[in-house]
């Protein structure tokens, strides 16, 4: 049994990963802050006896004996780290250094829980790992990009200076049960308004790119890049590399609901990326083979039974 800290743990992915950790034998202490994290979301965990929930923000230092360390905390959709984007950019930088500072004294492995952001409005694609992006730094989008991207410097550089031993992770689109209704992502956006009867809304000509992935896919590979060689630090992509336009999603969300919802076309945000593709080679070669195994239509199937509890 290893004792296990997730920083954002009552959050979408957070508390998929706690379940998880948890069925495998760990005693795990979920930090969260509830700014988008749920109760709810962790509430069929708190009658286990090896589960601690802890209502904490990570700019504040927090001290605990663990032996790992999932740093997840950050709102992770624009509607929520554009709420306030200096608070977003804090959560990123000062949570690195506290949870860095935390597995420094203590001896323990951790995962930086980085973004495909990173990679901005990629000229590169698909997106390989040592492509550096293309991100506007003073955007409406850069305080989670920024920030992002800082916190991957600070465990570089923890790891040269401190020796802690780091693992980073780019996470690609991710869905799946336990998603916020009202977070603003294209996946519960669209399953929403397909449900609701209401317009789908789609930004731009509906022809940029996503690649979609099942939340059970990505805890996956989480806990096998948390457990791989120690001499593979990461970065590396954890994605679906299946390539869907914004329109061919919508469509399969209509057809999946059966809705008769109508699409409608506004403007392109700022910033927002017209291409994301995951290049997962490097995962598969170093994660034991890691691929997703969900594809979407199933996936979807498994997200819109969640949410049509919320309508």
């Amino acid at each position: 049994m290893k004792r296990i800290l997730v920083t954002g743990g009552a959050g979408f992915v957070g508390s998929h990963l706690c379940e998880r950790l948890l069925k495998e034998g760990n005693e795990v202490i979920c930090l969260d802050n509830f700014f988008t994290g749920s109760k709810k979301n962790i509430v069929n965990l708190m009658d286990n006896p090896y589960f601690e929930l802890v209502r904490h923000d990570v700019t504040h230092p927090y001290f605990a004996e663990v032996d790992e360390i999932y740093n997840l905390a950050c709102p992770a959709s624009p509607v929520h780290y554009q709420h306030n984007p200096i608070k977003t950019i804090k959560t990123s930088v000062l949570g690195a250094v506290n949870m860095l500072g935390l597995a420094k004294r203590i001896g323990a492995k951790i995962l930086q829980a980085s973004t495909s952001e990173v990679y901005g409005d990629p000229k590169v694609h698909p997106q390989t790992e040592d492509y550096w992006g293309h991100v506007n730094p003073i955007g409406i989008r850069s305080c989670y990009d920024e920030g992002k991207r800082c916190a991957e410097t600070l465990f570089m550089d923890y790891h040269i200076s401190n020796n802690v031993a780091i693992k980073i992770i780019r996470i690609f689109n991710t869905y799946g049960p336990n998603m916020n209704p009202n977070d603003g992502r294209v996946v519960s956006n669209f399953i929403m308004q397909a449900l609701r009867g209401e317009d789908i809304t789609i930004f731009g000509d509906g022809r940029q790119t996503r690649s979609f992935q099942y939340v059970d896919d990505l805890v996956e590979g989480m806990i096998r890049m948390m457990d791989s060689k120690p001499e593979f630090l990461g970065p590396v992509n954890l994605g679906n590399p299946n390539e869907f336009t914004m329109l061919e999603l919508a469509e399969s969300i209509i057809k999946l609901t059966g809705s008769s919802s109508k699409l409608k076309f506004m403007p392109l945000p700022q910033d927002d990326p017209k291409q994301r593709q995951p290049d997962i080679s490097l995962a598969k070669a170093q994660l034991n083979g890691w691929q997703p195994n969900i594809q979407l239509e199933a996936g979807l199937v498994k997200t819109i039974a969640y949410f049509k509890t919320h309508v």
